[in-house]
Protein backbone atom coordinates (compact mmCIF):
# COMPACT_ATOMS: atom_id res chain seq x y z
CA UNK A 1 0.00 0.00 0.00
CA UNK A 2 2.98 2.76 1.05
CA UNK A 3 4.66 1.81 -2.34
CA UNK A 4 1.27 2.34 -4.38
CA UNK A 5 1.06 5.71 -2.64
CA UNK A 6 4.00 6.45 -3.51
CA UNK A 7 3.93 5.71 -7.12
CA UNK A 8 0.99 7.47 -7.39
CA UNK A 9 2.52 10.96 -5.31
CA UNK A 10 5.83 10.87 -8.13
CA UNK A 11 3.53 10.31 -11.04
CA UNK A 12 1.81 13.22 -10.07
CA UNK A 13 5.12 15.17 -9.44
CA UNK A 14 6.30 14.12 -13.12
CA UNK A 15 2.91 15.36 -14.53
CA UNK A 16 3.03 19.04 -12.45
CA UNK A 17 6.27 19.30 -13.39
CA UNK A 18 5.59 18.54 -17.54
CA UNK A 19 2.50 20.93 -17.47
CA UNK A 20 4.48 23.61 -16.04
CA UNK A 21 7.54 23.50 -18.40
CA UNK A 22 5.58 23.41 -21.50
CA UNK A 23 3.25 25.86 -20.41
CA UNK A 24 6.43 28.10 -19.86
CA UNK A 25 7.65 27.86 -23.07
CA UNK A 26 3.88 29.06 -24.54
CA UNK A 27 4.35 32.32 -22.67
CA UNK A 28 7.70 32.77 -22.90
CA UNK A 29 10.52 32.61 -25.34
CA UNK A 30 13.91 31.75 -24.77
CA UNK A 31 16.78 33.81 -26.37
CA UNK A 32 20.29 32.84 -26.90
CA UNK A 33 22.26 36.32 -26.06
CA UNK A 34 22.66 36.66 -29.72
CA UNK A 35 18.97 37.12 -30.41
CA UNK A 36 18.55 38.70 -26.65
CA UNK A 37 20.94 41.40 -27.86
CA UNK A 38 19.10 41.79 -31.23
CA UNK A 39 16.06 43.11 -29.44
CA UNK A 40 16.18 44.16 -25.92
CA UNK A 41 17.23 47.75 -27.07
CA UNK A 42 13.65 48.21 -28.79
CA UNK A 43 11.57 46.86 -24.91
CA UNK A 44 11.89 46.84 -21.53
CA UNK A 45 14.95 45.37 -20.20
CA UNK A 46 14.18 43.91 -16.67
CA UNK A 47 16.86 42.49 -14.34
CA UNK A 48 14.67 40.54 -12.14
CA UNK A 49 17.56 39.89 -9.60
CA UNK A 50 17.91 41.05 -5.68
CA UNK A 51 19.13 44.90 -5.89
CA UNK A 52 22.87 43.44 -4.02
CA UNK A 53 23.47 41.16 -7.32
CA UNK A 54 21.84 43.82 -9.75
CA UNK A 55 24.54 46.36 -8.46
CA UNK A 56 26.97 43.91 -8.28
CA UNK A 57 27.13 43.87 -11.94
CA UNK A 58 23.97 44.46 -14.66
CA UNK A 59 23.22 44.60 -18.55
CA UNK A 60 23.82 47.79 -19.61
CA UNK A 61 20.49 49.43 -19.89
CA UNK A 62 19.05 47.11 -17.70
CA UNK A 63 16.32 48.19 -14.77
CA UNK A 64 16.06 46.58 -11.97
CA UNK A 65 12.57 44.96 -10.54
CA UNK A 66 13.27 41.92 -8.28
CA UNK A 67 10.93 39.05 -8.58
CA UNK A 68 10.14 39.60 -4.73
CA UNK A 69 8.98 43.39 -5.92
CA UNK A 70 7.10 42.58 -8.95
CA UNK A 71 3.63 42.71 -8.14
CA UNK A 72 3.51 46.29 -6.41
CA UNK A 73 6.10 47.83 -9.53
CA UNK A 74 4.16 46.60 -12.18
CA UNK A 75 2.91 49.42 -12.97
CA UNK A 76 6.21 50.54 -13.96
CA UNK A 77 6.48 48.03 -16.82
CA UNK A 78 4.06 48.66 -20.26
CA UNK A 79 2.07 45.97 -21.51
CA UNK A 80 2.64 46.90 -25.08
CA UNK A 81 5.77 47.11 -25.58
CA UNK A 82 7.91 43.60 -25.28
CA UNK A 83 10.09 42.68 -22.14
CA UNK A 84 13.19 41.07 -21.94
CA UNK A 85 13.67 39.60 -18.22
CA UNK A 86 17.03 38.19 -17.13
CA UNK A 87 18.59 37.08 -13.73
CA UNK A 88 21.03 34.97 -13.01
CA UNK A 89 20.48 31.35 -14.41
CA UNK A 90 17.06 31.85 -15.96
CA UNK A 91 15.23 30.30 -13.17
CA UNK A 92 13.40 33.59 -11.49
CA UNK A 93 12.67 35.60 -14.81
CA UNK A 94 10.89 32.39 -16.01
CA UNK A 95 8.63 32.68 -12.71
CA UNK A 96 8.72 36.37 -13.58
CA UNK A 97 7.34 35.95 -17.19
CA UNK A 98 4.40 33.94 -15.79
CA UNK A 99 3.23 36.51 -13.17
CA UNK A 100 3.37 39.07 -15.77
CA UNK A 101 1.68 37.20 -18.45
CA UNK A 102 -0.91 36.14 -15.55
CA UNK A 103 -1.32 40.11 -15.77
CA UNK A 104 -1.93 40.46 -19.75
CA UNK A 105 1.58 41.13 -21.17
CA UNK A 106 2.22 39.05 -24.27
CA UNK A 107 5.88 39.36 -25.75
CA UNK A 108 7.57 38.19 -23.00
CA UNK A 109 11.28 37.09 -23.35
CA UNK A 110 13.85 35.66 -21.15
CA UNK A 111 17.77 35.38 -21.45
CA UNK A 112 19.12 31.23 -21.62
CA UNK A 113 21.22 30.72 -19.03
CA UNK A 114 20.77 33.90 -17.54
CA UNK A 115 23.47 36.73 -16.00
CA UNK A 116 26.08 33.81 -15.35
CA UNK A 117 25.99 32.78 -19.02
CA UNK A 118 26.20 36.12 -20.58
CA UNK A 119 29.65 37.78 -22.22
CA UNK A 120 28.00 41.07 -23.22
CA UNK A 121 29.00 44.99 -21.40
CA UNK A 122 28.03 45.31 -18.00
CA UNK A 123 27.42 48.34 -15.54
CA UNK A 124 28.29 47.72 -12.09
CA UNK A 125 27.16 50.26 -9.51
CA UNK A 126 29.88 49.28 -7.00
Amino acid sequence: MGLYILIVIAAAVIVYSAFNWFNQRRIVKTLSQDEFVAGYRKAQLIDVRETSEYDNGHILGARNIPLTQMKPRLKELRPDKPVYLYCQSGLRSARAAQLLHKKGYKELYHLKGGFKQWSGKIKSNN
